[in-house]
């Protein structure tokens, strides 16, 4: 994912910064513990979508 379109999208719940995980190829917003995903290259910024994180999550480990 290019970084310039990662520094411009935002969580659509808190507005916060999202961050590429590219292991899992996806936009990972810490604030919320989201993890949205990529499909056929393009982000899916739909809350439903989205990934549910545990606070014990590799994800948020240490980024």
């Amino acid at each position: 994912m290019d970084d310039k379109l990662v520094d411009i999208l935002a969580c659509p719940v808190c507005k916060g910064p999202l961050q590429w995980i590219r292991e899992s190829r996806e936009l990972l917003c810490r604030a919320d513990r989201l993890a949205y995903p990529m499909r056929d290259d393009i982000p899916v910024m739909l809350p439903d979508e989205a990934r549910r994180l545990s606070m014990d999550d590799p994800a948020l480990a240490g980024r």
